[in-house]
């Protein structure tokens, strides 16, 4: 099929104006690819790479910004570790270093990538950015529209035809940033969690953490370790629980119990365990959800807190709880309850959210509302017309692995009949030579 699509594509350029100019009108450089674009340089992304490149398929790897896993490098705190053991956070094809501590540091994960990046040769394409993919019909191929370079020196448009389209770009491409009543008039500091990196700036301040998930809590911890005075927003109930039990990783425990257990039990076992160890967390704000917490990662994606030591400042009254903000006022806020706090800074722990619906011009595997796969996991990795995602499960980088291993797996399945052909179309600047 790669064959006869490539064939096609010659002869209506050599015998069709109209077929010409619809080629051309929208890039001045066009390039077909003999294996899939990847959009995302991210873990997801390098993954995916790594796994076609094992199998004798090569890639190009798209990505916006300048180096890869811009995500961790560019936009997260300093005291960031990975949450869970280093076991369940290997890409495919190559582990952590055995010097490496069970939780590596946010420095040791970016080391780890780009060691795996050199040792399968992955050299994404960087600042080039996917400002539209779509697939046409006409040609039975992808055409993927980018942007290269800035405003240093210049921008130059590419479009890239390819059988397969690897969306990398994940769950957390874009920060989300709430619209809070007031916040003109505050007068402080408000920034979302992705520009902050040490509450050393924060010294002596009184800030405000808006977001009771993972980040919103070790921020507030970070902030209390830098002798700030935190206080931590919470609008929804939240299942704390401790990073480890009974000598083992909380997750490891859990994925343990599950082989033999089923899911309700195992809920039930750790909240008993969560109860013994931390005590009633519903006493200082944080009331637990009526689903357990697996049930309720399993079913909604929410994943629960792992306590890193912010619960005992809480308990200490050390970090403050409150409810939801009604609107801020200048250098203050005004809570849902009435109850109205000075403060000098707002870091909002809101999350993030795919970019997918924003470049991707297809709407039956990913929805246009949250951008994420209509499919729930485990099927949601594969669409029509070689269109794949990597990178959306809800299970980080234990999902990450099982979505580019079946990808390469399937794409593999088409590329063995076309592979001479392929081979000769290879070009210098994929990421997989």
């Amino acid at each position: 099929m790669f064959m006869d699509c490539l064939r096609e594509i010659e002869g209506k350029q050599a015998h069709d104006p109209i077929f010409i100019e619809k080629m051309n009108k929208s890039s001045p450089r066009c390039i077909c690819v003999p294996g899939p674009v990847i959009v995302g340089a991210g873990p997801s992304g390098l993954a995916t790479a790594a796994c076609l490149k094992e199998r004798g398929i090569p890639s190009i790897l798209l990505e916006r910004s300048n180096c890869i896993a811009s995500l961790w490098q560019l936009k997260t705190y300093d005291r960031l570790r990975l949450h869970l053991p280093k076991q369940f956070c290997e890409l495919p094809l190559m582990g952590f270093p055995s010097e490496f501590p069970t939780y590596p540091s946010k420095q040791q994960f970016v080391d780890y990538l780009e060691a795996y990046a050199k040792r399968f040769e992955i050299r994404p394409r960087f600042n080039e950015a996917v400002s539209q993919a779509e697939y046409d019909a006409t040609i039975r191929f992808w055409r993927v529209k980018t942007t290269v370079g800035g405003q240093k020196c210049g921008v130059e448009e590419m479009e890239y035809l390819c059988r397969w389209l690897v969306v990398a770009t994940g769950e957390n491409a874009e920060a989300v940033v709430p619209e809070i009543e007031g916040s003109d008039e505050f007068g402080g500091d408000i920034r979302h969690t992705s520009l902050y990196k040490s509450g050393e700036e924060f010294r002596g301040k009184r800030v405000l953490v808006v977001g009771c998930g993972n980040s919103g809590m070790e921020v507030c911890l970070d902030l209390c370790n830098h002798d700030a005075m935190p206080s931590l927003v919470v609008r929804d109930t939240v299942h704390v629980l401790p990073q480890e039990m009974l000598g083992k990783s909380t997750f490891g425990l859990s994925m343990w119990l599950l082989k033999w257990l089923p899911m309700r039990l195992v809920d039930k076992l750790l909240l008993v365990v969560s109860w013994l160890m931390l005590g009633d967390t519903a006493r200082f704000g944080l009331d637990r959800p009526l689903l357990g917490p697996l049930q309720l990662k399993n079913l909604s994606g929410k994943t629960p807190v792992l306590d890193a030591g912010t619960l005992a400042k809480i308990k200490s009254g050390h970090i403050r709880v409150f409810p939801g903000i009604k609107r801020l006022e200048r250098y203050a806020v005004e809570f849902v309850n009435g109850r109205c706090e000075d403060f000098d800074a707002i870091i909002l722990a809101t999350g993030y959210r795919s970019n997918v619906p924003s470049w991707l011009k297809e709407s039956e595997m990913f929805s246009r509302k949250d951008g994420l796969p209509r499919r729930p996991f485990p099927n949601g990795w594969k669409g029509e017309s070689g269109l794949y995602s990597v990178g959306f499960t809800k299970r980080g980088l234990l999902g990450v692995a099982m979505d580019a291993k079946r990808i390469a797996q399937d794409i593999e399945s088409c590329w063995k009949a076309k592979a001479p052909f392929a081979r000769s179309l290879l070009l210098p600047h994929s990421s997989s030579p």
